[in-house]
């Protein structure tokens, strides 16, 4: 997570406004990973209706020794739906899909939260969300 000392507040101290707007720019785009457990394998396979093994072969793959969801060569999760831009799984998505875009990554500096405004319209709109809880999500994954 992004720390700071004790007596040193992040520059996110008053807090972050962000709402999704679910556009899909977060599910689309560079190749990445997208960690995931095994319970959330698990998870997403019974919403899914589908085996283990096959949701596994079909939409997981290792990185470093840990489950990643699968994507297209176009960088596209395969949970995307392009024509209605919407998760299929959103119900059940990864933590990592969850806490996005409080990931430690984004919250570096003001410049990095740009980076992330530029890409994705819920960021900077929307809900406040409070210091306290910026940071209980970004502790919930490592990315």
């Amino acid at each position: 997570m992004t720390e700071t000392s004790p007596d040193k507040l992040p520059w996110y101290a008053p807090g972050l406004a962000f709402g999704c707007t679910q556009c899909g720019n977060c599910c689309t785009g560079e190749p990445g990973v997208v960690w995931v457990s095994d319970e959330e394998i698990q998870r997403i396979a019974e919403y899914r209706g589908c085996s283990l093994g096959e949701m596994q072969l079909f939409h997981t793959r290792i990185v470093g020794g840990r489950w990643s969801l699968r994507e297209y060569a176009n960088g596209d999760c395969t949970f995307f739906d392009g024509a209605t831009r919407g998760c299929t799984i959103y119900p059940v998505r990864p933590t990592q899909c969850q806490t996005w875009p409080f990931w430690d990554c984004n919250l570096e500096s003001p410049e990095t939260w740009a980076q992330v405004q530029a890409r994705c319209p819920g960021a900077g709109k929307g809900d406040f969300v409070p210091l306290d809880e910026v940071r209980r999500r970004a502790a919930e994954v490592e990315v």
